[in-house]
């Protein structure tokens, strides 16, 4: 009987000891297809946290837009569905407008997670979305205009776009309709090719980067300069799934998505230079705007956007009372001398 009794409590802490030490799993989801820069970044992030964590914690991938659709892959994270998601806080910039800080932002994750700026984010988060917002990815590039033909210009130096086709999306319609005055046709990322190819649209806003991969330079032929925003690509974690794993598993994912911004900021900056280089040889155009107009035009893509986030944000609880702190943790004016 002593022996048995012995038997039982060996094996049942065996058993809690396996338990206890089991390998957790994070399912995750992408908000674009893999060929994209951008999600094959969000892979290499995985790549990292799966061999950092083998034993502890390990990130199942389960697709991207033909898993979960890209706009509701937000709530299918804060409701459990996934436990992870990488996309733009601008998918769900109408639960969370905060994150126009960071669409109007001059700096990088790597300066924004040291001013406290990233910390002020995920708090909100956590008390808006009941997500954890893990990392600020693929910072540092911003935003051109893309057109077919060569953009019209006013006596004043100013662009003209009457006559546009201008594919918009929650980004910069604010700064293309209050600002510029366009009529712009919303499309998603997936439907632009076959817009441009049919001639739905005719000129577009779009990252630095991605257009090759994604083919818009078989229509696309003119980058108006300056660029204007920034990326706000970020990865979401369930509140829930989160408090619930182990402290191990919790600094391995945090301290390699940290990891991963800095890493994000080198590469993508090197994938930019790449990118305009191949699209200069294949015909690509460069038009700039000068002096006034270009000074007018970058404060109004900042400021409209501003604007817009004040306003939803006095929509909701809490008002505007984290709005000059946003402001003053992701914009420095010395950046733009």
């Amino acid at each position: 009987m002593k022996k048995q009794v012995i038997g039982v409590l060996v094996a049942g802490s065996a058993l809690f000891g396996a338990n206890a030490y089991a390998e957790e799993t994070v399912t995750a989801v992408h908000a674009f297809p893999e060929t994209l820069i951008y999600t094959k970044s969000f892979l290499s992030f995985v790549d990292k946290v799966n061999e950092a964590g083998k034993g502890v914690v390990q990130i199942e991938v389960r697709g991207g837009p033909e898993a979960i659709g890209m706009f509701q892959q937000p709530d299918a994270v804060r409701d459990g569905v996934v436990d992870m998601v990488y996309t733009p806080g601008s998918f769900y910039g109408g639960s969370l407008p905060e994150k126009d800080a960071m669409v109007a932002s001059n700096l990088t994750a790597v300066e924004t997670r040291s001013n406290g700026g990233i910390e002020l984010i995920d708090q909100i988060h956590q008390e808006k979305m009941g997500l954890k917002y893990l990392g600020w990815f693929d910072s540092g590039v911003c935003y051109n205009l893309w057109t077919r033909d060569a953009p019209d210009f006013d006596d004043d130096g100013h662009l003209k776009v009457e006559g546009l086709k201008l594919r918009g999306n929650s980004v910069y319609n604010a700064f293309f309709s209050n600002y510029l005055g366009a009529q712009v046709i919303d499309l998603p990322t997936g439907d632009v090719y076959a817009g441009l190819q049919r001639g739905v649209v005719d000129a577009t806003g779009w990252t630095q980067i991605g257009l090759i991969d994604l083919k818009w330079n078989e229509f696309l032929n003119y980058r108006i300069e300056p660029c204007f925003f920034s990326t706000d690509l970020g990865v979401i974690v369930n509140l829930e799934k989160w408090n619930s794993l182990s402290d191990e598993a919790k600094k391995i994912l945090q301290d390699v998505a940290i990891q991963h911004e800095k890493d994000s900021v080198e590469a993508l900056g090197a994938k930019r230079d790449e990118d305009f280089a191949k699209l200069a040889e294949q015909g690509m155009q460069v038009v700039s705007l000068e002096g006034d107009a270009k000074t007018e035009y970058l404060l109004a893509a900042r400021e409209k956007t501003w604007e817009r986030m004040k306003e939803l944000m006095a929509e909701q609880p809490g008002g505007t009372a984290n709005y000059d702190t946003l402001i003053e943790l992701f914009y420095d004016p010395a950046a733009d001398k």
